[in-house]
């Protein structure tokens, strides 16, 4: 397991949800490794035939697409590997996650096609731990049988939120039978089409959570910004709440306690995020080890060369060690809660860990293509471009990195 600092081995472990939880360890004939057998499997049968049109050719990933393709997942067994059973989902624990959105990350859209991709995936989570029976109704169970898109809000133009939440400007004013919301949002992911958003707002007292229908006249989805990564559905958007009017029954959990709700989603989506980017590094090794034992440099094929063994003996260890901490932060999750200062800690390393990691096995692949890994044409050059949102996205490396050590010192100050 990850090394934790004494102080933070049961931090929080108090603050674990009060809700009874909403994943399962699987049976003793669906263990995770055969559902990421089959998941595999069905990546390999029914998302890698479109998944050049999508990442290369520049097929929108539309709903119409995503909803063929979760169609499918659900013949095949393997759809909605974090939502809950109750909903049609196979209700994982994260530990068992940890093997299937692996297996579903060596394409870009296979997490898509599971209904287990962002933002919807820490959607479904933060939901179902916080929604009221009427919300869950109503938002959770269309959500996680794959029936409707969503996003959240929380990011802000300068100098709104960005990495600092303290900095957030969009507002929530109490007004009668519910509350005005008004701001701008950037990087909204999934705004366009989506069914509702969830918006991150200042109200009096602190921070709130609003569920806010996509039809509301309040609500406007700008541009899809243009942004490096081209593959999730609905884009990275704009969105301005003018005078927006939701009713007392669109708060999400209490009026005040935003940031803090905010946790229960924050660990497990890093770890997932980690999982997923995995499965498409493990993906592109193997795909520049192939291509290295096939072609001759200078009479002998560039495999027997001692530079490139270097570069996949690299990636073959950055891939183990990013697995292995993948899975031990899983267990702290699963142990002591998203919410517990163990999962915090141990999901900032995992982020900051893999991420990088990603990238560099990325690189190392499309440097063992040669000349063609740079043709944006070769699933490698595209693979590379769209992983480099992951090290800030959920967090930048830095941000993660300056958290960590904060976390290290206050047992020492």
């Amino acid at each position: 397991m990850v090394a934790l600092p004494e102080a933070l081995q049961t931090s929080g472990a108090d603050t674990d949800q009060e809700h009874a939880p909403v994943n399962a360890v699987p049976t003793a004939d669906t263990s995770p490794q055969q559902i990421a057998e089959r998941t595999r499997a069905f990546v390999q049968e029914y998302v890698f035939p479109v998944e050049r049109e999508i990442v290369v050719d520049g097929r929108p990933m539309d709903d119409a697409l995503r909803t063929e393709l979760q169609k499918a997942a659900r013949e095949a067994g393997v759809f909605g590997p974090l939502s809950p059973v109750a909903y049609g989902g196979l209700g994982l624990d994260t530990r068992a996650l940890a093997y299937v959105l692996e297996a579903a990350g060596a394409s870009l859209i296979g997490p898509i096609a599971l209904n287990a991709s962002a933002p919807d995936d820490g959607n479904i989570h933060l939901l179902a731990h916080l929604a009221n029976a009427e919300q869950a109704q109503r938002y959770l169970a269309p959500l996680a049988r794959g029936e409707v898109r969503s996003s959240i809000a929380m990011a802000e133009p300068p100098p709104g939120a960005g990495s600092d939440p303290a900095m957030l400007r969009t507002t929530a004013e109490k007004v009668d039978g519910g509350w005005r919301i008004n701001g701008a949002k950037h990087f909204t992911t999934g705004a366009d089409g989506a069914a509702f958003t969830i918006c991150i707002a200042a109200t009096s007292g602190g921070t709130t959570m609003f569920l806010v229908d996509q039809d509301n006249p309040g609500l406007t989805v700008g541009r899809r910004m243009p942004t490096l990564d081209h593959s999730a559905p609905g884009g990275h958007c704009e969105v301005t709440f003018n005078d927006c009017f939701v009713p007392d029954d669109a708060v999400l959990g209490a009026v005040g306690s935003g940031l803090e709700y905010a946790q229960v989603r924050m660990a497990p989506s890093r770890v997932t995020f980690c999982m997923t980017w995995l499965g498409l590094a493990v993906r592109a090794h193997a795909m520049s080890a192939e291509r290295i034992v096939g072609r001759k440099a200078f009479g002998i094929p560039v495999a027997d060369h001692g530079m490139a063994q270097a570069h996949v003996a690299d990636n073959e260890i950055d891939i183990a060690a990013a697995r292995a901490l993948i899975h031990s932060t899983a267990a702290v999750i699963d142990e002591h809660g998203a919410v517990s200062g163990a999962a915090r800690h141990a999901a900032s390393i995992t982020k900051t860990f893999v991420s990088e990691a990603v990238w560099r096995v990325l690189d190392r692949a499309v440097q063992l293509y040669g000349g063609l890994g740079v043709c944006e044409d070769e699933l490698v050059a595209r693979f590379l471009v769209e992983a480099r949102g992951f090290r800030i996205y959920e967090g930048p490396s830095e941000v993660l990195r300056w958290s960590i050590a904060r976390r290290v010192l206050r047992a020492y100050r």
